[in-house]
């Protein structure tokens, strides 16, 4: 089941003194279930802050952040846990295991775990879903940008996440390489109807979400609809 995300008044600051940063400044923001929405700004504008914050990787300072009915800012350390379980999260770097398979590396972050599937055909399935079936016993040091970074949206995916959080997913890759994994992603946002919240400085990539956020010191500065998509948009969103 795919869930909606809520920022009220959320705050977030580095460092102290002359060294501080404030990565987010109030912001606020509602993204309906099963939206596609792309955050925009230069480096330090607080679009990964933001990501980190909503997949509890981070902590906010202050605020509330809402997924679904669930309020992060109020979780303890078991119940965050439980939560990022049901976040699926893409790198840019993509953060793969050198010693492990293509399907070793997808079956991951459940092996600690109890799953009412079998691990092994989830994850084979996984890579098949995206083109490369066939390749599960690859290192990664035999695969392509492009093929690790599609391994690792098969290992973002094994949980069944909720809401898929993406931090600059092309910014590794060449330009068509980038085209495909942006196309990638979205179909799979379609077939398997979760949230999709991505961090991105490419126009081409923010423009495939139905919403593109634009940030600028931690705080947004813009916020419209794309041409391509709707995904989610309702009335009195911001309510």
């Amino acid at each position: 089941m795919t869930v909606s995300v809520r920022l009220d008044e959320v705050h977030k600051v580095f460092g102290r003194g002359e060294g501080r940063i404030v990565a987010c400044d109030g912001v606020d923001l509602v993204v309906p279930a099963g939206a596609s929405v792309a955050l925009t700004g230069a480096s330090g504008s607080g679009k990964s802050t933001l990501l980190h914050m909503i997949g509890a990787v981070e902590a906010a300072d202050s605020g509330r952040i809402l997924v679904g009915e669930d309020e992060v800012t109020a979780m303890n350390r078991r119940e965050l846990a439980r939560h990022r379980r049901g976040v699926g999260f893409v790198f840019q770097r993509f953060h793969l295991l050198s010693a492990l398979t293509a399907l070793d590396n997808v079956i991951a972050p459940v092996l600690p775990r109890k799953v009412p599937f079998d691990r092994a055909e989830r994850a084979a399935e996984l890579l098949a879903a995206v083109g490369l079936g066939g390749r599960e016993r690859a290192l990664p040091s035999q695969l392509s940008g492009g093929q690790q970074q599609r391994v690792a949206i098969a290992r973002a995916l094994i949980g069944s996440p909720r809401l898929l959080l993406a931090d600059e997913p092309t910014g590794a890759l060449d330009s068509a390489t980038g085209t495909q994994i942006t196309d990638l992603l979205h179909a799979l946002a379609g077939e398997h109807g979760f949230t999709m919240i991505v961090a991105t400085h490419e126009r081409s990539v923010a423009d495939r979400c139905g919403r593109i956020v634009a940030l600028s010191d931690g705080r947004i500065v813009n916020d419209s609809w794309t041409n391509e998509r709707t995904n989610g948009r309702t009335d009195g969103l911001n309510d």
